[in-house]
């Protein structure tokens, strides 16, 4: 069994970035801007868009964090949207989910510009990764297609089983995984709340993502031996022995699944790296206008 160390891969492909950006500033050219939109106050959001503005200090790029009041209206928020979309200096924006449920996450991030939305989320941007066309694709998703190639695991041929059928994470897996090029060339099967016979379908996966949001849902006697296993579950879970007074779960049971992998993940330290990482990426792409001319 071999551990995917996803802190490892993440760090080789900050100073590559970093790398870049020193070399940008030695001609003269434009330092990629990114700027998140937070709305509220909610813990997690603020833990996330912390590491976002951390990421973008430490390879060179250039930050801001936008703050509103969870009673901001929709209207205002997608004011907020269009005077950032104008404004030539920003090349990336993210508007921090979930939002308030009385604005809908659909109409802020359609509004968002498809040239400026890093996160990968807007129409444009999948309807490009459906095509196969180059364009900004999901971070967590991106992230993990990186993590399989740096670890040099063959894809071709193989039948991938993606569990959870978000619009964040499980559906663009599965088309990226599925795509005419390596990692790619799966044959993909999608599992979700209401797969009958689950464990059956997991069992024949030579790569198995699990993204459901459920610790421990993934147990030994779902995955087959040699078995490819990503793991992008990360849920709080309480915990007395931290300091923080939760651990981080996976989706898979982490000590009895492990043994049956040739690779897996840790939760943390697997996939969670590169889902920021695939974000520096995009907003370097959006800076050298490499997509959207």
């Amino acid at each position: 069994m071999q551990l995917i160390d996803g802190k490892k891969i993440g760090e080789e492909i900050r100073q590559e970035i970093a790398a870049e950006v020193l070399k940008i500033k030695a001609q003269n050219g434009k330092i990629p801007y990114l700027v998140a939109v937070l709305v509220g106050n909610d813990g997690g959001s603020e833990t996330y868009v912390s590491h976002k503005v951390k990421a973008c200090e430490e390879v060179g790029f250039r930050s801001a964090v936008y703050r509103y009041p969870e009673t901001i209206s929709e209207d205002e928020l997608l004011n907020v949207v269009e005077s950032i979309n104008n404004d030539p200096e920003v090349d990336g924006l993210i508007v921090q989910l979930p939002l308030p449920k009385h604005i809908s996450a659909d109409k802020v991030t359609e509004k968002i510009l498809p040239e400026k939305d890093v996160d990968g989320f807007h129409p444009a941007n999948i309807g490009r990764m459906v095509k196969g066309w180059d364009c900004y694709l999901p971070a967590t998703p991106n992230g993990i297609v990186e993590l399989i190639r740096r670890s040099g695991i063959q894809t071709a041929g193989k039948h991938c089983v993606v569990i959870g059928r978000s619009q964040i994470v499980g559906l663009p897996m599965s088309i990226l995984m599925q795509r005419s090029q390596e990692p790619g060339n799966c044959t993909v099967t999608i599992c979700h709340s209401r797969t009958q016979n689950m464990t059956e379908i997991t069992r024949q996966a030579d790569i198995l993502i699990a993204a459901i949001g459920k610790p421990g849902f993934v147990t030994a006697d779902m995955v087959k031996e040699g078995a490819v296993v990503i793991d992008v579950g990360t849920t709080r879970v309480p915990d007395a022995t931290k300091k923080s007074g939760f651990s981080l779960k996976g989706d898979v049971k982490f000590d009895e699944v492990a043994p049956k992998c040739s690779y897996i993940t840790p939760v943390p330290g697997g996939v969670g790296p590169m889902t920021i990482v695939s974000l520096l990426q995009n907003t370097l792409k959006a800076s050298k206008k490499e997509i959207y001319k």
